[in-house]
């Protein structure tokens, strides 16, 4: 049989030479500290699995409750003729509220279609108005608003009624918070026309006592 001939490594005189580097002098160094080879099995990480855990897992962010709630009501394209040639712009109309009295409206432009919904956002969160809403989720009385050549009859409604309105007149009243309500527009078609006339008829309404101290007065 052969005789097993054992060879022993032996170092080199540069290696003996070498002074053995602690492993905080190498991280100050910049170099990458050299630990021993892994045991057969372990994971880079440990036992936490790659991708999961404290470092892996995605933090949900909290979503901030929304103060009011918006609706795009219309989207218009705007076609300006300059000496170069025609510049194209849009502008949004956009109705906000939060479904407990209180609304608002607001236009706004840009070159493109989400700057102009979120300038009239703004607009809107500036121009915010109250309404007065009665038992059962309806009007007081009924009432005609005027704006322009654009006429909105309101009329209140029992309960189960539900919105009886089309378009922008929907839009404001169910953002308003109105559940129960009858409505006719006379007159012009424009959506920003209908608003504003919808805003007058509920701007004008009254409570119950601001009536009854009316009669006292008049009377």
């Amino acid at each position: 049989m052969a005789e097993e001939v054992k060879v022993e490594a032996t170092a080199t005189p540069a290696e003996k030479a070498a002074p053995e580097v602690a492993p905080k002098e190498q991280q100050a160094r910049g170099e990458r500290p050299q630990h021993g080879p892994r045991p057969q099995g372990q994971r880079p990480h440990g036992d936490r699995p790659h991708g999961k855990g404290p470092r892996g897992e995605r933090r949900p962010r909290p979503e901030e409750p929304k103060e009011y709630e918006e609706t795009v009501v219309e989207i218009n394209r705007i076609a300006k003729t300059v000496k170069g040639g025609r510049r194209m712009r849009f502008s949004a109309l956009v109705v906000i509220g939060n479904k407990k009295g209180k609304y608002g409206f607001g236009t706004g432009k840009a070159a493109e279609v989400p700057d102009a919904i979120k300038k009239a956002l703004e607009a809107a969160k500036r121009n915010t108005f109250e309404l007065h809403i009665v038992k059962g989720g309806t009007l007081a009385h009924e009432i005609i608003g005027k704006f322009g050549a654009c006429e909105v009859f309101l009329k209140s409604a029992p309960e189960g009624t539900g919105i009886i309105a089309g378009g922008p007149v929907r839009a404001i009243l169910e953002l308003a918070g109105i559940r129960n309500v009858t409505s006719k527009v006379y007159g012009s078609r424009a959506p920003i026309n209908i608003i504003r006339a919808t805003h007058n008829g509920l701007s004008n309404l009254k409570s119950y006592k601001q009536v009854q101290a009316l009669r006292a007065k008049a009377e």
